[in-house]
């Protein structure tokens, strides 16, 4: 019985690394959310968690695509 091959090891890391962009980007966002209401903040400046959470989720759906292509190839 073999282990697993090179590819799948970076693969394994990627899929990894999306995970954990995905879990922190959706902690940091509600973080955030929370904290301008409890704090008063202004609309504009709680927006930008919601820039900042989009640019997160978007690199995660762009990774995840790319994964997705490689094991279809």
């Amino acid at each position: 019985m073999t282990g697993p091959s090179a590819h799948d090891i970076k693969r394994g890391r990627q899929v990894r690394l999306v995970a954990v962009v995905i879990a922190v980007t959706m902690i940091l966002w509600m973080g955030g959310q929370w904290l301008g209401g409890h704090f008063g903040w202004e609309t504009r400046f709680v927006f930008l968690f919601d820039l900042a959470a989009i640019a997160g989720f978007i690199w995660a759906l762009a990774v995840t695509y790319q994964i997705w292509r490689g094991r279809r190839a």
